[in-house]
């Protein structure tokens, strides 16, 4: 079997190593920026780069998701789809990197042995080296985005410090790191600069931005700061765990139009026994009092949080109380999460004693339930006129976005095709004209 270590030297002498690289992203928004950072310094060695080719380049970047069961599966099956290409030779080199890498390395290296290379998270220097090229430490806030112009994913920060029972993310990526403030302003500023309207703040835990640097909660200093860049229409907030949420960040969506009423807030579950064998550091009431308090202070703003159900020892009334929670929450946007029993989790040790059927009959009663809520949610908008960006279009229509919907996880606003040309990336006032359960439709207003 190879070594890491002799795959780079190998691969660092040769000469005729071909320029052209497709970057394939699988997981989370935070491993989209790897990517993309990674991207713009090979463009910057002169590497043609392109994310997510639809046709096979020479060299292929994986980077993967080692999350949970579903997410790795995903990942090792787009490994195994590139091994195919490379072995009829329309890939020259495939490395591996990210989550899925960083957790099992000593096993793929050994049943994916096609593979010319694996590094862990954050090895952008280590593939540069591998690939014979120079890193440039000027373009720490320079990234090739993939997302479409007018958005991109702002990473505040690495790791997280927390030590939730069902998640393995500390022990991959470490305690968390937060980027300094300026850093951060910096990077928005030149994304501006470019063009992007959109900022979607990403972290593990975006609540806990600061503790690790200054002993003190720097979000809220961090958004007021960002939400006087200029050309910045909307600044989004993701990861914002209930245990440390700061309330002035709700003065700050009344102060600044820019801040969306939009709140990203994982609460996994109500039930106190569940939360405390989850390690979540917060009680069921805790949580209902939170939800409460921001629903006053931002009466139109929008929730969207997820649950996991089948963790080891969830009962029956536990479930049923996590039913009536989300009927009264009232949530706008939920994602529900059957339990993964993962190695190197505080969970592990438990015994995994709710059966795959059941974990998925609780997650689609719990999708049922929303999908209640969120029929009444988007008929109550229906005559009322809201600010949508146009993301694209497709077929007959243009897809848009109101500041309570994120990309790709939340409702559309779908604008019919007309003699009226609307622009992608730009903000027009459209009348909400029909509704169903996760989609609106919608007129433009002159």
């Amino acid at each position: 079997m190879q070594s890491i270590n002799f795959l780079v030297a190998k691969s660092s002498s040769s000469s005729n190593i071909p320029c052209e690289v497709n970057i394939i992203t699988m997981g989370c928004s935070k491993n989209l920026v790897d990517s993309e950072q990674l991207a713009a310094q090979l463009e910057a060695n002169d590497f043609l780069v392109v994310h997510e080719s639809q046709q096979p380049m020479p060299i292929t970047i994986i980077n993967t998701c080692g999350f949970i069961a579903d997410a790795k599966e995903q990942s090792v099956n787009m490994i195994l789809e590139c091994v195919a290409l490379k072995n009829t030779g329309k890939i020259k080199k495939l490395i591996v990197y990210g989550c899925l890498s960083a957790r099992y390395k000593e096993e793929l290296q050994q049943s994916i042995p096609e593979v010319d290379a694996f590094f862990p998270t954050e090895a952008t220097k280590e593939i540069l080296a591998y690939l014979g090229a120079k890193y440039y430490p000027g373009m720490i806030t320079r990234r090739k985005t993939a997302t479409p112009s007018h958005y991109a994913y702002l990473k505040i920060s690495e790791g997280c410090s927390h030590n939730c029972a069902f998640c393995a993310i500390p022990k991959i990526r470490g305690r968390q790191i937060s980027k300094p403030v300026s850093l951060i302003k910096q990077e928005a500023e030149w994304l501006a600069q470019k063009g992007v309207k959109e900022l979607l703040l990403v972290a593990q835990d975006l609540s806990f931005y600061g503790q690790d640097i200054e002993k003190k909660y720097l979000l809220p200093q961090l958004v007021e700061e960002l939400a006087q860049i200029k050309g910045v229409e909307w600044i989004r907030m993701h990861y914002t765990y209930p245990n440390s949420f700061q309330l002035e960040l709700l003065e700050l969506m009344l102060q600044y139009p820019n801040v969306c009423h939009y709140i990203d807030m994982p609460v996994q579950h109500i039930n106190n026994d569940m939360l405390q064998a989850m390690h979540r550091h917060i009680t069921g009431e805790q949580i209902r009092q939170l939800i409460d308090t921001i629903k006053q202070k931002v009466p139109d703003v929008a929730l969207r949080t997820s649950l996991i159900v089948g963790f080891p020892g969830e009962t029956k009334a536990m479930f049923k109380e996590l039913e009536d929670f989300v009927a009264q929450a009232y949530f706008d946007r939920l994602g529900v999460f059957t339990y993964s029993h993962e190695e190197n989790t505080l969970a592990f040790a438990m015994k995994d004693n709710v059966t795959k059927a059941e974990k998925q009959r609780r997650q689609e009663r719990l999708m049922a339930v929303q999908y209640d809520i969120s029929l009444q949610k988007n008929k109550s908008l229906v005559g009322k006129e809201l600010k949508v960006v146009i993301d694209d279009r497709q077929g007959e229509y243009y897809e848009g976005r109101t500041q309570y919907d994120s990309p790709e996880v939340d409702n559309r606003v779908l604008i019919p095709v007309t003699e009226q040309a609307l622009q992608i990336g730009a903000f027009y006032n459209a009348l909400i004209t029909h509704a169903d359960a996760f989609d609106l439709m919608a007129e433009v207003k002159d």
